[in-house]
């Protein structure tokens, strides 16, 4: 097998979650224990910190990796999904798992198992490697992000020094129950006995789950932004967001900057500093130098792709991949924050998903081009314009994502903005 054959087995031949949808999806831990078990259960090598949330636990997971690395730590990073390489899933101080690693591990693994006989998807057999490499690799502590609810994903196995719970908003209700409380408690369950928990996002419908469990767990809570807020930001001349915090009152790192251009990342920002306060406190040394070089540098240290990423200027090109009702409505916040003189929306979604919700919320201005990923989950883009038109939105259908992005650059003058997105894979074929 080569690096192309190992992708191939790894895509083709085991159900993938983001590409199929729920029937990829596992309602137990089964494959997972076993493989943890046949590995010799590497998690328990190096630290770990567990991140989950419906929104904001990819770039949480990024920034507290930026600061952990800055500080010293070798640090281990588990996100998902990846954009343009399979390899973002799985890096070690920002660099991704070589290509023989992958090729190696997913070899041995096959002639393993024909005495094994598993059969696991391959979000649980990335998750194996993942966990296998950083221990092979000896990391220091490796921050792991969830990949699907909490309770039963496959990452759930891990006992962490902190678990971090970003917000709650109504995504894969097919999946994870159709109410707030339902969706909370499916998140809930990575908090676990005695370690310290993290919630980024104080909600009513919440917050009790939260604290039911965390209590049932001897698990102190921590609602971060009930302790620090942003309260403004500024873009700098390097192009970098520059933040006023605030803890309990008072002004804390004062200057500190940002490289991620999302303002949806203020919302972030109180959990990662509520996050390195109590790891502090447990025994890591992560000073405020530490805090301010991390997160100045998010991008250059882990190599974080797809959240507000400006594409081009002139005209103004910009890719996110927020997707569910909540991300959208933080796009649409920042795009009437930002200056054009005409908004071109390229937009694609996923089939088992209803677009209404996101539809409601877009900008009746901009000229839309619908798309279809290339994914078998993609919607078609002749459906999701007809479920735009009923909410007055109007533009074209196109064959791919690749000629509505040429479409736009050609259509679009010095002073337009092009936005891409709505799905996670309309991004990815972007980049």
């Amino acid at each position: 097998m080569d690096y192309k054959a190992t992708l191939n087995y790894l895509f083709e031949q085991l159900p993938v979650f983001q590409r199929t949808g729920p029937a990829a999806y596992k309602n137990n831990l089964d494959n997972t224990l076993q493989l943890d078990e046949l590995y010799h259960h590497p998690h328990r090598n190096y630290k770990t910190i567990h991140v989950a949330g419906t929104n904001g636990k990819g770039s949480v997971s990024h920034m507290l990796a930026s600061v952990l690395q800055a500080a010293g730590y070798k640090t281990g990073l588990y996100t998902s999904p990846h954009l343009k390489d399979f390899r973002e899933r799985i890096k070690i101080n920002g660099e991704m798992i070589e290509e023989e690693m992958v090729v190696d591990w997913v070899r041995a693994f096959r002639t393993n198992n024909e005495l094994w006989k598993i059969s696991p998807s391959f979000f649980e057999l990335t998750v194996a490697l993942a966990f296998d490499y950083f221990a092979q690799r000896k990391v220091d502590v490796a921050v792991i992000e969830v990949g699907l609810g909490g309770r039963l994903d496959s990452t759930n196995i891990i006992t962490p020094d902190l678990s971090i719970i970003t917000n709650i908003g109504l995504d894969h209700t097919n999946l994870l129950g159709n109410t707030f409380e339902e969706i909370a408690a499916e998140k809930a369950g990575v908090i676990k006995k005695d370690v310290p928990v993290v919630i980024g996002t104080s909600q009513q419908e919440t917050a009790a789950v939260f604290t039911k469990k965390a209590k049932e767990a001897g698990a102190s809570i921590h609602f971060s932004d009930q302790e620090y807020v942003v309260n403004y930001a500024m873009l700098t001349m390097k192009g970098k967001q520059r933040l006023s915090v605030q803890a309990t009152g008072q002004d804390v790192l004062q200057g500190l900057e940002l490289d991620l251009l999302g303002q949806y990342q203020h919302k972030n920002i109180p959990a990662v500093l509520k996050s390195i306060e109590i790891l502090n406190a447990k025994g890591y040394s992560i000073t405020d130098n530490n805090i301010r070089d991390g997160l100045s540098n998010v991008i250059k240290t882990t190599g974080l792709l797809g959240r507000w990423q400006v594409l081009g200027t002139n005209p103004l090109i910009v890719c996110d991949t927020g997707h569910n009702e909540d991300g959208i409505r933080a796009i649409v916040n920042q795009l009437k924050n930002t200056a054009y003189k005409k908004l071109y929306f390229i937009i694609g979604t996923v089939g088992d998903k209803d677009p209404d919700k996101v539809l409601a919320l877009l900008p009746l201005e901009a000229t839309y081009y619908f798309v279809k990923a290339a994914i078998p989950r993609a919607m078609s883009a002749e459906l999701l314009a007809e479920k735009a038109g009923k909410f007055n939105l109007e533009g074209k259908v196109f064959a791919s994502v690749a000629d509505a992005f040429l479409y736009a650059k050609k259509q679009a003058e010095t002073n337009d903005l092009i936005f891409v997105g709505g799905s996670t894979f309309v991004v990815a074929e972007v980049l």
